[in-house]
Order: structure tokens, then sequence, then C-alpha cells
């Protein structure tokens, strides 16, 4: 059974006079959830409020991803923390909402240059547990007092509320770009020369290490002039790595980086995908006692690994500064591992008081985020 209210109102309605758990969903294209009534905000759709002149961007949470990039390609504008879309990694169908976006905290490869998803967020509308109608943030950068809802909610997966409308600070869309790439790195030294990018004065906005060939991305943007001088400049940097080759086609810079953002190396692809967070100089050590295959993006920072089916990686790689996520396994995995790290138990603590708080009747996506300390 599905409840698909078309207003605020009536999903405000809707969560009030729930009997039992509600798995919320936007475009339906990450399968998570367990069992309950399904709550789609497929119907609370469209774009509210755009002003280009204020780079500022209003949404109700069910408009599909695509409606958003078009709008803000005809005014060459665009949200910078670049969401990604895994349907093809994850095999599913559906369309990417902007409230699954900011429900899942997704983030790119600009993350490194632009900030995550939450720090482009700035208001929320949203209906907590209880099924009141919350609103934090506003329309403009700003202070607010008590809870921070607008960085709480990004990430929360629908624990802490159903989101309704969202609102966003944009950023010009860049008028050249390009790509620098080495090849053969291993990922010890390709986390070098990211590192060697990174810490330059050229303003990079991508830098990821792929498995196969070994090619190291590093990604500039701007102006054109300026996208030329910087390409030059680092390629000399980087040059202490190996044969440098820049690509300035604007169209195979964008297929490389949509790549990276998607995991598209993974995808139709029999294993496991697990999410892993760490510290960047952690990265090539974790991924070499995760065995398989791994992606290293946020110039190492976050690093993609595809294993042998129903594989414990959090076992396998050990104690570690960061969290491994499960992304795609069968049900019978992500019921055995849970595809949340574990929390430490004073950080547990805090989740669980603010779920209490905020969802008090526990009917909001009941069990998932703390479905890894269950298994555990």
């Amino acid at each position: 059974m599905s409840l698909d209210p078309g207003t605020e109102a009536a999903l405000a309605e809707a969560v009030r006079d729930a009997r039992g758990p509600l798995v919320v969903r936007g475009g339906g294209t990450r399968g998570l959830g367990g069992g309950g009534e399904v709550l789609s905000v497929a119907g609370l759709s469209g774009i509210t409020l755009y002003e280009p002149g204020a780079l500022t961007l209003v949404a109700a949470a069910g408009t599909p991803m695509a409606e958003i990039a078009a709008a803000l390609a005809a005014e060459r504008q665009m949200l910078a923390f670049e969401p990604p879309d895994l349907r093809a990694l994850l095999g599913t169908g559906g369309a990417p909402t902007i409230g699954g976006a900011v429900a899942s905290g997704a983030s790119g490869p600009r993350r490194v240059q632009a900030g995550a998803c939450r720090d482009s967020l700035i208001g929320v509308r949203f209906v907590d547990g209880s099924g009141r109608v919350v609103r934090n943030g506003g329309r403009v950068m700003k202070n607010v007092t008590g809870y921070d809802l607008v960085k709480l909610m990004a990430g929360s997966h629908g624990t802490l509320g159903v989101l309704t409308e969202v609102a966003f600070k944009l950023r010009p869309a860049p008028a050249s770009m390009a790509t620098l790439s080495l090849a053969g790195l291993d990922p010890e030294r390709a986390l070098a020369a990211m590192t060697a990018a990174l810490g330059s004065p050229f303003d990079v906005t991508g830098a990821a290490h792929l498995p196969g060939e070994g090619r190291t991305l590093v990604r500039i943007e701007g102006l054109g002039g300026s996208v030329d001088y910087r390409a030059g400049r680092l390629a000399a940097v980087l040059s202490a790595f190996g044969a440098v080759a820049v690509e300035r086609d604007p169209d195979a810079v964008a297929a490389d980086w949509a790549a990276v953002r998607d995991v598209a190396a993974f995808a139709g692809r029999p294993g496991d995908v697990w999410r892993i967070s760490v510290r960047p100089s952690d990265g090539p050590g974790v991924a070499a006692r995760a065995g398989g295959e791994a992606i290293h993006d946020w110039g190492g920072g976050l690093v993609w690994v595809l294993v042998p089916e129903g594989t414990d990686l959090r076992a396998r790689i050990g104690p570690v500064a960061g969290h491994a996520t499960l992304v795609r396994a069968a049900p019978e995995t992500r019921a055995r591992l849970g595809t949340f790290h574990p929390e430490p138990a004073p950080v547990a603590a805090l989740s669980a008081g603010l779920r209490a708080r905020f969802d008090p009747r526990g009917i909001l996506n009941p069990g998932l985020m703390d479905a890894a300390e269950a298994a555990a």
C-alpha cells in the first residue's frame, strides 16, 4: 500500500494518521527502506522560487533532478555539490529527486572544492514524526538559533522528518573546463599526485583515481583564459608523477567526471559495492585491506570498493577513522551487515535522542539508520 499526498498539508495529515511504520520514498532510486506503508513525496513537485540574480533556488522535495538541472542550465548555473545519479550502479529505475539528494546527503567530485550538499542547503521545510510542519533556515544565508535543522536533515535519510521543500544557494556554471590525467599510478602514488594538485594554488575542483589502467584525474574549471593558464601550470606540477595529458573538449571532460560521480566503473558488474569515507592519507591502506577494486574520489577521502557478494568489508578493513556504508548488496547481506557503519556509543546516543525528539513514535524509516548497530 502507498500513500501519495499531493500537498504538504495532506502529507502532514498522512503522518499524523499513521498507525504503523512509514517508508519514506522520493524517486525510488536507492532501494532503501524496510517494512511499512510507503509514503511518497513524488506528488510534491515543482520549482517554487528561482532567482538567478540572487543565485537562489527553492523547490518541492519531489522535484526531479532533471527538471532542476534544465532550469539551471538555461541560466548557466548549477548546484555546486554535483549530486550523483546511482541508478546504473544500483540497477534501479525511478527519477532522482532534489529531496532524495538532500535526504541522502549526496555529494559528487566537486565536494573537494565546493563542499557537500549540506553546505549549499540554506533552508528546509519538513513534516516531523508527529505530523507537524517545521521550517528552518530561509532563502538567504543567515544564522539560526537552536537546532541547525538544515544541516541535520542533510543525510538523515528520512528518519527525522519528511522533507517537503528545500532551498539552495547556487553558483555559476563554469565557462570552460579541463581534465589533467596521469596513467599507470598505484594508489599511493596517485594520492601523492592528487595531494599535490589540491595543495596547489590552481583551484582544483575534482581529484580522482580509477581502477584498471590506474588513471588519475584532476579537474580545473573557470574562464577560458584562466583554465588555459592553470592547466599549463598544474601540468608542470604533476609532471613529477609522469606524462600529463590535458583534455579540453567539454563533452569529454563532462563524461569523465560523470563516470566518477556515478561510480560507472562498477555499474552492471557482479559484487557488492561499499562506500568508505576516510582521511585521504588512509585511503590506499584501507583499499588494500578491502581487496577487490577501488575508486578513489575527493582527493582520496572517498573510496568506492567492489568486492565479492556477501563480503563483510568492515571486518576485513578493521578499525578505521571513518565509516563504511553498504551501498549495493543482496537483501540478506544488508540484513546481516547493516547499511550504515555502527556509531560510537556517545554518537549513537545523540542520534537516538534526535530521532526521539523529531519522531517520538518511531514511524519514519524505522531501523534504517541504526540497522548496523542492531546487526553488530
